[in-house]
């Protein structure tokens, strides 16, 4: 009898140990995400490192598998595959990003913004609002990265805004309503997948590519645009997105952990890429790329032809109370830095 009471409390014991365990032990989950950035480049040495960290600091509970180069497809291919589940996450621009919210053209909107500073004011304060809404649509945004600033390469030299609405400008496929936008400006866009645009500059198909130094030298494509115009035309934000479906397999003590080395990886960008940027282009101007000087006149023409812009896509490319509210905390920014005595 002692011996059957001895059995009894012994698997007793067991059964609870078991149930105890179930409750706190969860399966590891790999997140699948893919990128277009190249293997090598900062933008990917950073987003792996990331992954690595995620593993290392929730004990393999968290772990990335990351496919770079563009081999999972062009950024609306990556959303689709999110939404379909073949994917958990990518790193999209902001391009990408508005395939899942329209707000975040709101960074598309050229000369928006004139330095990092204003940038980083603006993100911090909209981040909130567009965190709910990507929310809403079923995906949760990790941190921001930072892809440096596009200026326009051509193929020919261009200083006015007269000169450029000569040549054919690339434009992101799919993107039907900034195609028109830039149409009904009196340009010549012609949209096309990311992964065309060397063909498309070997061919004659587009003269002129909106992209960062940094990465139009990683691509080479500076040797078919020898020419830069030297005006700032927008920020390349981007962002680590992943659906909700698989973050809400994670605990939430793996949360902060996995936000904690997103905010690293944030950071570590907001630092190396400007930099880079400028290395890049001094790089290429090694190599006999162009960046003439702008006159007065024709920086005001960029500015004027720029509002023109922003004008047409309140409400029609960005919904008006998103642009209205990045134009406020922008303006503040710079009532801040007047008050200051700053530019």
């Amino acid at each position: 009898m002692r011996l059957l009471k001895s059995i009894t409390w012994l698997a007793l014991a067991l059964s609870l140990v078991v149930a105890s365990a179930s409750r706190t032990w969860a399966a590891p989950t790999t997140i699948k995400v893919a990128t277009l950035v190249p293997e090598g480049t900062v933008w990917h040495k950073t987003i792996a490192d990331m992954g690595d960290t995620w593993s290392r600091d929730t004990q393999a509970r968290v772990a990335m598998r990351l496919y770079a180069g563009g081999v999972a497809g062009d950024e609306p291919d990556m959303v689709r595959k999110m939404r379909i589940g073949q994917l958990n996450g990518a790193v999209l621009t902001v391009l990408g990003l508005s395939d899942l919210d329209d707000a975040f053209l709101v960074f598309t909107v050229p000369m928006l913004f004139e330095s990092y500073d204003e940038l980083l004011y603006v993100l911090d304060r909209m981040e909130p609002v567009l965190k709910k809404r990507l929310e809403a649509k079923g995906f949760v945004l990790l941190n921001w990265g930072h892809a440096g600033w596009l200026y326009l390469f051509s193929s020919k030299p261009v200083r006015s805004v007269a000169e450029l609405k000569k040549l054919k400008l690339w434009w992101r496929a799919g993107d039907d309503r900034m195609v028109q936008v830039w149409k009904e400006s009196g340009f010549q866009p012609v949209p096309l997948a990311m992964t065309d645009i060397m063909s498309g500059l070997q061919t004659g198909m587009i003269d002129v590519i909106p992209l960062t130094p940094l990465g139009v030298l990683a691509m080479q494509w500076f040797r078919l645009t020898p020419n830069m115009i030297n005006v700032g035309l927008a920020p390349l934000v981007g962002g680590v997105v992943v659906t909700r479906q698989v973050w809400n397999k994670i605990s939430e003590a793996d949360h902060v952990k996995v936000l904690a080395a997103c905010q690293r990886a944030e950071a570590r960008l907001q630092e190396e890429v400007p930099r880079q940027d400028r290395v890049a282009l001094a790089e290429m101007q090694k190599r006999g790329l162009k960046t003439a000087p702008l006159t007065p006149a024709d920086e005001a023409e960029w500015r004027a032809t720029a509002a023109g812009f922003a004008t047409k896509m309140r409400g029609r490319v960005v919904p008006a109370e998103i642009l209205d509210l990045a134009i406020r905390e922008r303006d503040a920014f710079r009532q801040q830095r007047r008050n200051l005595g700053g530019r």
